[in-house]
Parts: structure tokens; sequence; C-alpha cells
């Protein structure tokens, strides 16, 4: 019998013995979680996937724009006030506003943007979001206005270009090595740039005193507590000192707003696809062999019991995908049904015939040892690696390992820290892991972060290293055309391809993690009133127009 009852029991022990780590204090701090470490490092280098606090995009460096992905990717002009794509689509100008400075108080100006564009393509390894290829130049109109001409036409460049972060030239040009560089004590442009605070174990970030915005800034700081896991955010959470939380909480009424039913708060929206990946270049000779084959791919998914790990690790929250294109519901509008009607089995647990098709492709036990092995007789050995701490996730593992090991596959688990695991997805170093894809207004965004060849070893997104030049020149298509009609054959046509070659393993769309207080701070985004996607997740640009919303409660 599988004992799955007993990882929710180990979960809710582990979570009865965490204690709170730091209370709040009066005044105007807003007190969050946005990250789980063991220990803080001072790094706000923008540029970096690995290092930097969780607080340095959005917070200390504004966008040019927020897109809200809930009202339809609406644009909340920030940096800019404005942007104009050109008809012909090959090129997009933005006006930034009048007046803007850094927060050292030196002007901001087109003259930065240009020196970032020029930056990030003098120095490849920070851009992250791979924009340098699809930009031909980037030119300065007058001092607020940026033209920014591309490569192709692409008639969604404006959500890529606002994920870049705009650096002030005065100090970066003096830096050296910007891949390393950490970036203590950071001159930005969004609402809160002054480091107060620094310590291993809390640090506070605090308004800027030159914000474009400030009329509409009601915290004075930020302090983010050092919380290594899911159950000491719970406990913060619960206990009351922590006002914002983006985290797992097991049975979220009885643990977390049973302890103050009238300020306790969450709210989940469903948003980034959580699936299973293998690593195509993976160091391990032998996992190489069987993640090139569609097969094996193909039968491990159909090993993994997706539903349990809705129901048990996520305790009901998640949205089930067995979509092997990856969209499921939450991109049900561009659905194709002719994914479902020839690929569609490969999504569904069926542990039996998952089972016969490793033994068709000669997955079988050639050594005696109990385990199955490639069809050439090479043993397969495979690491499964999550996050230390982040135990939905780690529980989700234990679940799927059970009926790989049933179906006689050798996996184990591995726990290394976030930012080591961040670092061998960048490189391919891994065999199997959980990787996670932020929501999107359309499915073309998450489908290039996943599989453009231009981001492998810059973004863990590509984890997989899965390359299919017909898929990436059908994403470049899609771009360059208006007609909605040819957009949809082109995305129906990319959804067959990824869904029959299977690079990544769907098994479930995370609701967005969102916990608030209600006791000293007011004007929280919720189900009554959803404004934006309010969760605190650095993968999350919208939580600035959550911040800015915040009014403190009247004492």
């Amino acid at each position: 019998m599988r004992k799955l009852s007993f990882i929710a029991t180990t979960s809710l022990a582990v979570l009865a013995l965490a204690t709170p780590v730091y209370a709040q204090d009066s005044g105007k701090v807003l007190t969050l979680a946005s990250e789980q470490v063991t220990t803080f490092v001072r790094n706000f280098n923008p540029f970096s996937q690995t290092s930097a606090r969780y607080t340095t995009q959005d917070f200390l460096y504004e966008p040019l724009v927020v897109f809200n992905r809930l009202q339809g990717n609406e644009p909340n002009y920030r940096l800019a006030e404005s942007f104009e794509l050109a008809d012909d689509l090959m090129s997009i100008t933005f006006t930034l506003r009048d007046g803007l400075k850094w927060s050292d108080g030196e002007d901001f100006t087109a003259d930065d943007v240009l020196f970032t564009y020029d930056y990030i393509k003098k120095f490849p390894a920070l851009d992250f979001i791979s924009i340098t290829p699809q930009i031909a130049s980037v030119e300065k109109v007058d001092d607020r206005t940026v033209r920014f001409n591309l490569t192709e036409a692409n008639s969604l460049i404006a959500n890529t270009i606002v994920g870049m972060p705009i650096v002030p030239e005065h100090i970066w040009s003096e830096v050296a090595d910007p891949v390393t560089f950490a970036n203590e004590n950071p001159v930005g442009s969004g609402p809160m740039t002054e480091i107060t605070r620094f310590t291993p174990q809390v640090y506070e970030q605090c308004r800027n005193p030159n914000y474009w915005d400030a009329d509409n800034l009601a915290v004075d700081c930020l302090r983010m507590p050092q919380l290594a896991d899911n159950p000491q955010v719970l406990a913060a959470l619960a206990d009351g000192s922590l006002d914002w939380g983006t985290s797992f909480i097991p049975d979220i009424d009885n643990t977390f707003v049973a302890k103050d039913p009238e300020h306790h708060k969450y709210w989940f929206t469903p948003s980034s696809l959580v699936s299973m990946q293998m690593s195509q270049v993976s160091p391990d000779e032998n996992a190489r062999k069987a993640f090139n084959d569609v097969t094996f791919r193909r039968a491990l998914s159909m090993l993994v019991d997706r539903q349990a790990i809705v129901d048990i690790a996520g305790y009901g929250y998640p949205l089930l995908n067995e979509d092997p294109s990856g969209l499921g519901e939450l991109y049900a509008a561009f659905a194709n049904p002719e994914v479902e009607t020839q690929f569609g089995q490969y999504g569904k647990f069926d542990l039996e015939a998952g089972m016969a098709l490793l033994d068709e492709a000669g997955y079988v036990d050639a050594d005696g040892d109990g385990f199955r092995d490639n069809p050439d007789g090479t043993p397969l050995e495979l690491d499964f690696k999550v996050p230390n701490g982040w135990t939905d996730w780690i529980d989700a593992v234990q679940i799927a390992m059970e009926t790989l090991q049933e179906a006689g596959i050798n996996v184990s688990l591995s726990t290394p820290e976030a930012a080591v695991w961040t670092s061998d997805l960048i490189a391919g170093n891994f065999e199997l892991t959980l990787n996670s894809l932020a929501a999107a207004s359309n499915p073309y965004l998450p489908y290039i972060r996943s599989f453009n060849p231009a981001d492998f070893g810059k973004s863990r997104f590509t984890a997989p290293h899965w390359e299919n030049a017909e898929v990436v020149e059908l994403l470049k298509k899609y771009t360059t055309i208006k007609d909605p009609a040819e957009q949809k054959a082109i995305m129906d046509q990319v959804q067959l391809l990824v869904a029959e070659a299977l690079p990544i393993i769907p098994l479930y769309n995370s609701p967005s993690f969102f916990q608030y207080n209600t006791t000293r701070w007011t004007g929280w985004a919720s189900a009554e009133d959803p404004k934006y996607a309010p969760a605190v997740s650095v993968t999350n640009p919208a939580r600035l127009l959550q911040l800015l919303d915040l009014e403190p409660v009247a004492q």
C-alpha cells in the first residue's frame, strides 16, 4: 500500500514545531517574505539570477511598464509614460516620464536606457531575457524618448523589453565586472532603494528620497526577516509578525486564518506551471540517453500520479495539468483540441501503460538489481533535485518517487540550497527536477522562455535544454503577424510539436500564493477586488502595484 498520508502528517508535525522569528515593530514598516534562505547575502545586482535579493527587481529597480495579466495585459505605466509600436512592428518607442531621478539625485534619462542596452550587449551574461538578439539598435530620440529598432517584426516586444532593469550609467560604467558585482549600496529608480540595515538574519529597504511617485507611497520601509522554509513562514504569518507573504501553507484555513479570522487573509490565483523536467545535457551520460528518448519521457509522464500530488502535497490548492503541450486550463482559449486527441494519453497517470511502454522500448532490468536499465544495458540511477525548505515540492517529489520506484525506476531525492539548485538548472547540471514558470497573458511568452536556445545557460526556465528549430521559427513568426487567425494556426502547430516531443512533463498550475494581514495595512487586492496579481514573488512585477496601494491602518 502506498503511504501517501504519511507525507501530509509529517508536514503538519514540522509546522507544529516551527516558531516565529521576528516581531513586527510599529510605524510605517511593511514586513514581508518573498524568499526563503538560510542566510542573507548582501547582493542587489538586478542582472543576477542566482544571488540577488528578491526585493531588487520592481522595488529597487522599477520597470518601464507593468503589464497586468489579470486585466487583459493592461499596461500600467511606471518609468515610461507611454510606448508606441510601429505599424510594421519593426520598432517600438518608449517615452520616459518627465523629471525622473535616480535615488542619489542624478537625472534618469534616455542615456541610461541606451547605456543599459549597450552594457548587456557588451556583457552577454547580463542578458537574462535574451533581448539583445531581437534588437538591431537603440537610438535616443531626445532626453525622454528611446526607440528600439528590431531585427524582426514583433507584436509582443514590449512585454520582453520591460523585463530588463535599467541601471544608472554614472554608477555602472565604473563597474569592471558586472557579472560578479554585488551592488551592495545600490542606486535605483524604484520606491524602496535605501538599504538602512543588513544582517544575515534581517535587512531593511527604505524609501527612495527622489522617487517620482512618492505621493502614492505610504510605506516607509520594507523589512525582510530571514525565514528558511515554509514552516517558518507559516509561523511568522500565524504569529502576526508578517504583513505580506508568498508561501505554500498546508491547511491554510486552520493553520493561518483561524488564528485571527478578522485579519489573516489569503487569495490564490491560478498561476505558474509546475512541471517535472529532465536535463538533456545532464553530465550523467546514462541519464542523457534516457532523457533524449521521447518514449522514455512519455513513460515517465504516465508514471506520475498528478492528482495525488495536487491533493496531498498541494492540499488541493493547485489546478491539475494533464496537457502534454503544457498550456492547460490557464490558456484554454488558445488550446488546440488535436493535442488531446493525438497525445493526451501521455499526460495522464496510468502506471500499467507507462510500465508497458518502458518494456516495449527496452528499459528492463538487465543486471538483476531490481531496477530498469537503458536499452543498451547501462544502469539508470536518477537524482531528483529540488530546493531545501520547499516542503510542498519535496512532498510532491516523494509522491512521484513512489510510483516511479514501483515501476522500477531507480530514483533518489536531493535538496540543495535554492541558489545552488538554480545554478545547476541554468547549467543543465541535474537529472530530474521540478521547475516553475510564471503565467503570462499569451502562451507565446512561456513557450519562448522555456525553449529559446538563446537562453540556454542564462535562465533556469530553459533547464531541460531541449532544442527544436521548428518551434523556435514558428514562435518568431507568431510575433510578426497581426491576423488572429494566422496567429492561432501557428500556436496550434507549436502546441502539437511540444506535445509530441514532451520536453517537459506538466503536473499542475500552482496557485499564486498570497497571504496578507490587515492589522496594520489596508488596500490589499483580493478575490472581491481582483485588481492585479498581488503575490510578492520575484516573478510578479505587479507586486509593485500592490505596494503602492497600501495604506496604514489608522491608529
